[in-house]
């Protein structure tokens, strides 16, 4: 019997005694700042001369690592690696696969606090939201692991006394995953372990700004008892080793979380046959979203109001999930704007090791770059209700920003930010509101604030996301309990943490012995 999965608690940080621990976690990590980190492949560490500099977010000189950088030659190593490695691994019990997942999460659960110190020092995560993605690491490892063991002797299906029929999940092959920097621990653990614990060898491809936690995680791996060469750790450009990966013969699917241009180029290359190539490429993709707050009517107005300023700002807004527009109601527009803008002026963005501010840095300069070139389009296609500004003289920060007054077709209403900017208009009725947080190229995530159960259930069937919330904002999926994908160009509904994502990874097989 497997057992009952239940998700990784958050820590509370009010409590002295947990705030202690990640401020010794965090002096820890600082200790270890400014260190080398070689490439993993079959096992073997391999440093090169070409390095990938990690960079704190909130303090872009200080340096939380120098990362070995793949090239093409090193690529083509750990792809002959996986896929001699797979002869072995795909024979392996899946048990032995799941025992793997299972001590990994108990090694990252005891560490708990290292892995959110290096997040809140890698990624500029606030305590809060590196806790949370620490705690969804390990929900996707147990998740994972304990799916594994429930599909382990595939599907009955009939049988007639005269044959006795099997249908078996059987896995694919050498899998590329290329993950993500906003969650640089959860995503890039789960998609890795949901290809590895399936019996896949995988080419891991982390995000070149968020190198170093990945590496931490090869070695929890490593300690849980995984053989050399199941996971290979190739940091490396995109342009240089992604796409070589990408139309690689011998490269069975792909697993992408990222921008949209990126996931609709990885598509397109992974749909051509190259010479040697026997398969047609699988491609789990996650790409992004222009995610909606609707608000009618007969709303809890306050509710709607935190609902949207902790879906817009959390993390800066560098969440897919993220409430980047909101669409109220007429009736009620003006409640629900003056108060999220009241609500917001109280967030402040600043370095989050200490963890006094709701919001740390965006990205890298690219990202602050783009971010600050969207409020300037929000100025002319709206009014500008709050924040607005940024300063990346010493870290990446940007001001919680609020427009007001949006048409539905503005550029701010229809592209993806990823920062911390939200966009309010307005709808005449429910019917309308529902129609323009359909009028994106999107279908991430949504929600609806409302009590009144017409408009609810008008939401459920009409309202096109993945991942759909009722009288809540809408970031924050866990594992198992809200399987994550969207619709359209958010990628392939591949839901994450669901019950059907390990088989994505997989290929069924029919064995039919006559008697």
């Amino acid at each position: 019997m497997v057992l009952p999965y239940k998700h990784e608690p958050f820590t509370d940080f009010s409590i002295e005694e947990n705030r202690k621990a990640i401020e010794e976690a965090i002096s820890y990590v600082n200790g270890e700042m400014g260190k080398e980190y070689p490439l993993i492949i079959g096992g073997e560490r391999i440093t090169t001369e070409d390095k990938i500099t990690s960079v704190n977010p909130a303090n872009h000189s200080e340096v939380i690592g120098t990362v070995s950088k793949a090239n093409q030659e090193l690529a083509e190593k750990a792809m002959q690696v996986a896929d001699s490695t797979f002869e072995t691994w795909r024979k392996s019990k899946p048990e032995m696969r799941a025992d793997i997942l299972f001590r990994a999460a108990a090694i990252i659960r005891r560490r708990k606090h290292e892995f959110s110190a290096y997040l809140v020092k890698e990624a500029g995560k606030p305590w809060n939201e590196a806790d949370a993605d620490t705690a969804e690491a390990i929900d996707f490892l147990e998740f994972y692991g304990r799916q594994m063991l429930d599909i382990k002797n595939g599907v009955r299906v009939e049988s007639r006394p005269i044959e006795y029929n099997r249908y078996n999940y059987i896995p694919l092959g050498v899998g590329v995953v290329i993950s993500p920097w906003n969650f640089p621990f959860a995503i890039m653990a789960g998609t890795t372990v949901a290809a590895m614990v399936t019996g896949n060898t995988v080419l891991l491809k982390p995000a070149s700004s968020t190198p170093v936690v990945a590496y931490k995680f090869m070695e929890v791996m490593e300690e849980a008892g995984m053989p050399a060469g199941v996971i290979n750790y190739i940091p490396g450009s995109g342009a240089e080793v992604g796409d070589y990966l990408v139309d690689h013969p011998r490269t069975r699917f792909v697993s992408f979380t990222g921008s949209r241009d990126v996931g609709t180029r990885i598509y397109e290359r992974a749909a051509k046959v190259n010479p040697g190539q026997k398969w047609l490429k699988r491609v789990i993709a996650e790409m992004g979203g222009k995610d909606t707050i609707v608000v009618d009517k007969e709303a809890d107005l306050e509710l709607a109001a935190q609902s949207i300023v902790k879906s817009a700002f959390g993390f800066s807004g560098q969440k897919c999930s993220a409430c980047s527009r909101a669409v109220i109601v007429e009736d009620v527009y003006d409640q629900v704007l003056n108060r999220a803008v009241e609500l917001a002026k109280d967030l402040t963005a600043g370095i989050t090791e200490r963890n006094e501010h709701f919001m740390g840095p965006v990205n890298d300069q690219g990202a602050y770059d783009k971010i600050m070139s969207y409020i300037e389009i929000g100025k002319s296609e709206g009014k500008l209700m709050l924040g607005g500004e940024g300063d990346d003289s010493t870290g990446w920060f940007i001001k919680p920003t609020i427009f007001a007054d949006l048409a539905h077709d503005a550029r701010i209403m229809q592209e993806e930010i990823f920062g911390p900017v939200v966009a309010f208009s307005k709808a005449k009725d429910f019917d309308e509101a529902i129609e323009v947080a359909n009028n994106t190229d999107y279908g991430l995530t949504g929600a609806v604030i409302s009590n009144n159960r017409a408009n609810i259930e008008k939401a459920r069937e009409d309202f096109h996301v993945g991942n759909l919330y009722f009288n809540r904002g809408c970031t924050g999926a866990i594992v198992g309990y809200q399987p994550f994908g969207g619709f359209n160009m958010s990628g392939t509904d591949s839901k994450a943490g669901g019950p059907d994502y390990l088989l994505l990874h997989m290929q069924a097989k029919t064995t039919s012995e006559h008697l």
